[in-house]
């Protein structure tokens, strides 16, 4: 149809041309113009004529010629373009004229170029982003070639890779704000004052002062550690002043209004209580140095209580007899029954497991030797019910119990002799050798009650049954003498 409508375009101008020159043929007639002005006039139009047409052929052969080397520019960004973007080759469809072929090809290199424009916009965000990240968590960036076009691959990796950084960022920010917190907590508590630039960062409330790096966490973890161990420090220094002042409460007599006052009176930082009880115990002391007598004799009863816990031995106890028997009252002599105390309590401390263990075993061997005492007894069997059973149960009990004590007080004591590399003394025994005396004498005890048991028996004549008085209660039977002497030949 388009073919049919430009023919008839052409045939349409060579008709009106063919009129413009009848008309021009009629008004020369008109004017009377010769053959040879017309010729030469007709000679004007003809250039005229075909002047205008080479110009109109120059310009589309221009034309034509401009869209090939477009074809050619385009299909080369093109080829470009898709390398960069990581795409198949651009292809185009048959049957498609030259300015068609050209229109496809500069429609296709807009869009790739747009579309590189957009992801060379998006890389530089996301890098932008990414490197703000990374430099918070001191971590590498995700690689991409400098001035390389990304892949929508290599996108969205960085998108993933900045996602875990965000979240990796919230989680070490999370630990930052919980270790500064515990920090500025205890420091509150102990009353410290910050020292180093790390103390004064770490209690800082400016969030951004702090690269949320592995090594500032564990700087942070370090710091809040050494503010425990601190913290402990203190709160052992002020229950020792608390204990030294009770000591002292007691030694003078303190009224429980007077002591409950004071305490109540404690208040602020650990710091500040360490003062305060630090004050106290002063004052105390001071005060003690006008009751010296009452106060060493008080020292020595709280000293002879604690050597009866530690079941020191005389001999043990003799070494300080000479400071314990000086009638010379002296704040020096107070001080040495004050070391005396401190060492003795610090002794008791150390082997209270020890002795623990030991008075359990001492409370099952009272148990024992009861039981052993009972077992000699020849009327234990009589009127006694469901007592004798239970007596023997507990009795088995006590067996099983005494050899597993003193296996663990075995392992205990030479656990503790090797740390100490020290002897664990009982009554000035090894405590091994303590209990095997005990086994030793209650085995002589035995030994000793047995014969004299034997003896008894081989003393003691024997009576010839009689008849029992009528209504009277007689001694027992034949039969029941024999059953009890029985027994306690068996025992």
């Amino acid at each position: 149809m388009s073919n049919r409508k430009s023919e008839s375009l052409a045939s349409s101008l060579v008709t009106g041309v063919n009129h413009a020159m009848a008309r021009l043929v009629d008004i020369w007639d008109g004017i009377g113009i010769m053959e040879a002005q017309r010729v030469e006039r007709m000679e004007t139009v003809k250039k005229h004529i075909e002047g205008l047409l080479n110009d109109m052929i120059t310009e589309e052969e221009a034309l034509k010629q401009r869209i090939r080397t477009n074809i050619i520019t385009f299909e080369k960004q093109l080829d470009t373009l898709c390398q960069e973007l990581s795409l198949d080759p651009y292809k185009l469809g048959d049957g498609l004229t030259v300015l068609q072929i050209e229109k496809s090809l500069r429609l296709r290199v807009e869009v790739l170029t747009k579309e590189k424009g957009e992801r060379l916009k998006e890389l530089h965000g996301l890098q932008q982003q990414e490197k703000e990240l990374c430099v918070e968590l001191c971590v590498t960036p995700y690689y991409i070639p400098t001035g390389s076009m990304p892949s929508s691959t290599q996108l969205q990796e960085l998108r993933e890779h900045i996602q875990t950084l965000s979240e990796e960022k919230k989680s070490r920010a999370m630990v930052f704000s919980g270790l500064r917190e515990d920090i500025r907590k205890l420091m509150n508590e102990m009353g410290h004052e910050p020292e180093t630039s790390l103390e004064k960062e770490s209690v800082c409330h400016d969030e951004e002062i702090f690269l949320l790096t592995h090594e500032n966490i564990k700087a942070l973890m370090q710091l809040l550690s050494q503010m425990k161990v601190k913290k402990e420090s203190l709160m052992d220094t002020a229950a020792k002043l608390k204990e030294r002042a009770m000591c002292l409460w007691n030694r003078l007599d303190i009224l429980e209004q007077n002591r409950d006052a004071f305490q109540e009176s404690v208040q602020g930082t650990l710091s500040d209580q360490i003062t305060q009880w630090k004050r106290e115990v002063e004052r105390l002391t001071e005060l003690q140095k006008a009751k010296l007598k009452d106060v060493i004799e008080k020292v020595r009863q709280e000293l002879v209580a604690v050597w009866d816990e530690c079941n020191l031995a005389p001999e043990q106890r003799e070494r300080f007899s000479a400071h314990f028997c000086d009638d010379n009252f002296t704040e020096e002599l107070l001080a040495l029954h004050d070391a005396e105390l401190l060492k003795v309590k610090d002794y008791y401390a150390q082997v209270k497991p020890l002795l623990e263990v030991l008075q359990k075993w001492e409370k099952y061997w009272a148990l024992f030797q009861e039981f052993e005492k009972k077992a000699n007894d020849p009327n234990r069997f009589s009127n006694r019910g469901g007592a004798l059973l239970k007596e023997a149960k507990e009795k088995v009990k006590v067996q099983k119990m005494l050899p597993k004590l003193e296996e663990e007080l075995r392992m205990g004591v030479e656990a503790w002799e090797t740390e100490h590399r020290s002897a664990f003394l009982v009554q000035g025994q090894r405590v091994m050798t303590y209990i095997s005396s005990q086994w030793e004498d209650h085995k002589q005890q035995r030994g000793k009650e047995k014969s004299e048991r034997a003896k008894g028996d081989t003393t003691t004549p024997f009576k010839t049954p009689t008849k029992r008085p009528h209504g009277g209660t007689s001694g027992p039977t034949p039969n029941k003498i024999k059953k009890v002497r029985l027994r306690s030949t068996s025992v």
